[in-house]
């Protein structure tokens, strides 16, 4: 499989959210949210773009309190976490005032269960002005709204949507290093909407196709490497109508 970034739809409205957050006028807030079902990629666009900006990506963790935030912070701005929580808030908001970088806080829907920790975010934003940007599940957003004074600073809102047929066959075609036939794709658009699992199922047929030493992954042939795997059947119809 080649080693190439897509850039679907969801994730060029990311890129564009973040400039957004960049370039934002003053008095502005400068906080984002990405949301979404699982599978759509959210991990794998802010991981590119965190690498890509040198932003501070932090994955949070089930029980992480507002210390353990911070001093997450801390070690990724490559300094000591102090011992007093107030001293390593101060530390987090001096290392970025004088060096201001992009927060990505993953998996934010752990975080919402300790408020503290949300709060923590909102207030190193205030005293550094440092765009901060939240990734979550599907309920993320409606989780976020029971905090009205963090809700109120998120100026850029982006929710990841499942994949539409031009995004899959973008994917197929940079990712794969086997062509795949018109209605192998179209199968692959009606069995899954899962960036995992198309990577999966795009790996699968090419160790296949080298296996047989064919060059070409047709319908039938997807129906077998589909058949071996466990992937999500539902058609996209579905859900599309329940989401």
């Amino acid at each position: 499989m080649k080693k190439v970034f897509v850039k679907t739809k969801n994730v060029k409205k990311l890129i564009t959210m973040m400039n957004n957050l960049k370039n934002r006028d003053e008095g502005i807030p400068g906080m984002g949210l990405v949301y979404g079902e699982p599978g759509l990629g959210k991990t794998y666009a802010i991981t590119w773009w965190a690498l890509q900006n040198d932003a501070i990506l932090i994955r949070s963790a089930n029980l992480m309190s507002a210390r353990w935030l911070l001093e997450e912070i801390v070690e990724e701005l490559g300094e000591i976490p102090y011992n007093k929580f107030s001293d390593i808030f101060n530390q987090v908001v001096a290392q970025l005032i004088k060096t201001p970088r992009i927060i990505i806080v993953d998996e934010t829907d752990y975080l919402t269960i300790d408020s503290r920790a949300v709060e923590t975010l909102r207030d190193i934003h205030d005293k550094t002005d440092v765009p901060i940007v939240l990734v979550g599940m599907g309920t993320a957003n409606k989780r976020l709204q029971r905090n009205k004074h963090l809700y109120d600073r998120l100026s850029e809102i982006v929710k990841f949507e499942p994949f539409e047929k031009s995004d899959i066959d973008s994917i197929i075609s940079q990712l794969a290093e086997v062509e795949f036939t018109d209605c192998a794709k179209k199968l692959i658009y009606t069995r899954t909407n899962r960036f995992r699992q198309l990577v999966k199922v795009i790996n699968r047929a090419e160790l296949l196709a080298k296996a047989n030493g064919i060059n070409s992954i047709d319908e039938i042939t997807l129906k077998e490497v589909l058949k071996n795997d466990e992937i999500d059947t539902e058609p996209i119809e579905s859900k599309s109508e329940n989401s």
